[in-house]
């Protein structure tokens, strides 16, 4: 006993803080090189996805912050636990920590559906989305919210919370879809003949040719409509290609529909008129 200190006491609380400090700074490198470890796997994964990239290494930092805190709050825990009752402090914690969590439900619910966002890989920056009633292109992914920009100029921020539905238009890829109408009295043969001719000059066109990944497909006839016989010509494109290869698609087939006279009628109404004699 020394100054009212009794040294075996002492010598085993100092013991034990040790080994707690000890053990949580391992804790902190082995949580920071398994960190280090899944950046490079995400980054030998996706080298030619650099926004993909930036995702994924937000998580992985997330992730690590989140545990390595956790860690540093057991150790201060469990070294008071020397010293003091913390029996009382825990209570007064949770409390405290009800409190913040039932004010923070949104938040947490934000940051977890960020969190399977980014692991899913439902959607990255650039790609063009509906999320709910909002769509546009992603312009930028936290863990908390999405920024969408509208056609129009707009900037929309989502919650990622709140994200229910996911319509992601331009993942691994596309495809563009022109419906025409042809008059009942064309020969359907002849009009399968012009769709295909079309298909062949866009297969071999030196600029879209290279944004076609299968040869077109002509579906006709594809539906029987009041006014004319449905065709449709699907091309599968790389992911947003799809809207540049419909817009020249219907110039083509609008300039080869003229040329052969194949008639694309359009609902319209005949009203024929009788002068009636006194």
């Amino acid at each position: 006993m020394i100054l009212g200190w009794d040294v075996n006491a002492v010598a085993t609380t100092g013991l034990r803080i040790a080994i707690v400090v000890i053990g949580a700074l391992l804790g902190i490198l082995l949580i920071q090189a398994i960190s280090r470890r899944l950046t490079k796997a995400a980054e030998a994964a996706t080298k030619d996805k650099h926004e993909r990239q930036q995702q994924l290494k937000t998580l992985v930092q997330v992730g690590r912050w989140s545990t390595q805190m956790l860690v540093v709050v057991a150790a201060v825990i469990t070294i008071l636990s020397n010293f003091v009752d913390i029996a009382p402090l825990l209570a007064s914690v949770g409390v405290v920590g009800l409190a913040l969590g039932l004010g923070a439900q949104a938040l947490v619910k934000d940051f977890i559906g960020g969190a399977f966002i980014l692991i899913e890989n439902q959607y990255s920056v650039g790609d063009v989305v509906e999320l709910g009633d909002i769509s546009g292109s992603v312009e930028k992914i936290t863990l908390r919210t999405t920024h969408v920009r509208s056609v129009n100029g707009s900037l929309n921020i989502v919650p990622n919370g709140e994200v229910r539905i996911v319509t992601n238009a331009t993942h691994e890829w596309s495809r563009a879809m022109v419906d025409l109408g042809v008059a009942y009295e064309e020969d359907r043969e002849r009009v399968q003949a012009v769709l295909e001719g079309v298909v062949d000059q866009i297969v071999d066109d030196p600029e879209l040719g290279p944004q076609l990944l299968e040869r077109p497909k002509v579906l006709y006839p594809l539906s029987l409509g009041d006014w004319a016989i449905g065709a449709r010509v699907m091309v599968k494109t790389p992911p947003g290609k799809q809207w540049g290869v419909a817009m020249e698609l219907r110039k083509r087939l609008l300039a080869v529909c003229e040329r052969e006279n194949v008639s694309l009628p359009y609902p319209r109404q005949e009203v024929l008129t009788r002068a009636i004699s006194d």
